[in-house]
């Protein structure tokens, strides 16, 4: 178990997300970056989806309640256990009545903690993600606040498994993924479905402009600034199925990037999707900072899968020898 000392807003448990429960109006949650989530389970031999803590405000603390191993994956960020520093993207041992402390990011906005064994919560529809809309998920369905006794599973306890290494990051790792020298996170995304109802020149002005994600952004969803998309007429649709990655466009203009708690549905025009492999670095980017969209087909958007899935999968292969040695 781990007691947590210090933890701001919006600090959850989270696993990869929840499928099959969109009939019921239930969005999938979920790490917002799911591959530094894979990545620290891998790293631990956890199964992939094994709920970690997704850490968005800072400094966080918890302390040790039992030895055992943990992972630092996510945001470029400082850490300590029992004032020894922890690098970001590594797994190391830790023992009863050690403290972890994690500063701000230097870059990036999300660190995941994963513990070996994952966390022990109930699944809920088949996840241990905290929903905070709905209030359930997670421990009690709410962010985690200091004085929480959080459970975590079977630790193998076992001194001989070599576990002080670290990993690559994705966006170092994966070509093309590396952050732009202008500090702008250039998003691949698809036409979505009212992309031909916008003019030429809306169309022209939502490629070539700088998006900023508002400060009213979080796991709902980014809300854009930077140019207005406007419609020749207002279009009035019925409410349809929405996903994480799609780009909508209110009435005002201003386009909203669906994200893990996305709502299940709704009827605002769509004029583009974020691919898959892609979310994960679109997880990463803070409020304030900029994004720029660029399109690809269909079969460039699920060929970009492969590199991530490439990743992960040496990553554990890596790990699983590692701690044999």
């Amino acid at each position: 178990m781990i007691e947590i000392l210090a933890s701001h807003a919006f600090n959850t448990i989270q696993d990869l997300g929840r499928r099959g429960a969109r009939r019921f109006g239930v969005s999938p949650s979920g790490a917002m970056d799911p591959v530094a989530l894979e990545a620290g389970n891998a790293l631990l031999g956890n199964d992939g989806d094994a709920a970690s803590i997704e850490v968005q405000t800072f400094p966080f603390r918890l302390r040790f309640l039992a030895d055992m191993a943990f992972a630092l994956t996510g945001a470029d960020h400082d850490a300590t256990l029992a004032g020894r520093t922890v690098p970001p993207w590594w797994c190391m041992r830790a023992s009863a009545g050690d403290i972890l402390t994690i500063a701000s990011p230097r870059r990036g906005a999300r660190v995941y903690v994963a513990f070996e064994g994952g966390i022990d919560v109930p699944r809920v529809l088949g996840s241990r993600s905290t929903h905070l809309r709905a209030g359930f998920g997670g421990l009690e369905g709410r962010p985690l606040q200091a004085g929480d006794i959080v459970p975590t599973g079977s630790a193998r306890n076992d001194a001989s498994k070599h576990v002080d290494f670290g990993a690559e990051p994705p966006d170092m790792a994966i070509a093309g993924s590396e952050p732009a020298e202008d500090r702008v996170l250039r998003v691949r995304v698809m036409r979505a479905g009212e992309h031909i109802l916008f003019s030429e020149a809306m169309r022209a002005t939502f490629w070539s402009t700088k998006w900023k994600i508002s400060a009213r952004s979080d796991r709902g969803g980014y809300r854009l600034t930077g140019s207005k998309l406007t419609l020749a007429a207002p279009v009035e649709m019925r409410s349809h199925g929405v996903v994480a990655g799609v780009v909508q466009v209110p009435p005002a203009g201003e386009p909203i990037i669906q994200m893990s708690d996305a709502n299940t549905a709704g009827g605002y025009p769509k004029i583009a999707a974020v691919i898959q492999a892609d979310l994960w670095r679109l997880g990463q980017a803070p409020p304030g900072s900029f994004i720029a969209f660029e399109e690809v087909g269909y079969q460039d958007a699920v060929a970009a899968m492969a590199p991530v899935t490439s990743y992960l999968a040496g990553l554990r292969a890596t790990a699983d020898l590692y701690r044999a040695l």
